[in-house]
């Protein structure tokens, strides 16, 4: 008989640490709690994912960067807020949301280059991005002042239901921006 915490199960196993954290969970810090390798344990990931989304469960598996998290299938998120009624998150302000914009696909970025391709200044939004957990420090510029550089983090990529920043939309063609006129352009908001 397998011994439990050890050999038993691994699917369960996994399941057991994804579901009591609550959080995302580096891939490299699931595999050392196991103590398998990454290499198998990816494989029981892309399981795991396949089981969930065929039998159509109440989760799923979600991935973002070097991390994984159990989280509810949008299937089914209407049933929960009837049950849980939470509090409804503020949206982020138009200023948030560009700012974010020119930090998700510049980065990374100092505060004077954002407000360079804004045209505003942009300290609040950049404190309540960092506050919201969107962005944050990534180091800083290696110039006079050494200003700090800023990207997005992974509740980011959760946030907007990306895997990593290679899945983000294209950048309009500077051409095509030319062409339409500032009064044509679709407004993105996600």
């Amino acid at each position: 008989m397998p011994q439990e915490g050890t050999e038993g199960n691994l699917k369960g196993r996994i399941e057991a640490i994804l579901f009591v954290s609550g959080e995302a969970v580096a891939v490299k810090e699931l595999a050392r709690a196991l103590a398998i390798d990454e290499k198998e344990l990816k494989k029981t990931l892309d399981q795991l994912a396949d089981e969930y989304d065929y039998d159509q469960r109440g989760f799923l598996l979600k991935r973002f960067g070097d991390k994984v998290q159990l989280a509810t299938r949008p299937l089914y998120a209407e049933d929960v807020v009837r049950l849980l009624q939470p509090v409804q998150q503020q949206s982020l302000s138009q200023a948030a949301m560009e700012t974010l914009a020119v930090v998700a696909y510049k980065q990374p970025v100092t505060r004077a280059e954002v407000e360079q391709i804004r045209g505003v200044k942009c300290d609040y939004s950049l404190q309540s991005l960092m506050i919201k957990g969107l962005i944050r420090e990534v180091g800083r510029k290696d110039t006079i002042g050494r200003p700090i550089l800023f990207g997005t983090t992974d509740d980011f990529l959760s946030h907007f239901g990306l895997t990593n920043l290679e899945d983000l939309p294209p950048m309009p063609e500077p051409e095509q921006e030319l062409r339409e006129g500032p009064g044509d352009q679709e407004e993105i908001i996600t």
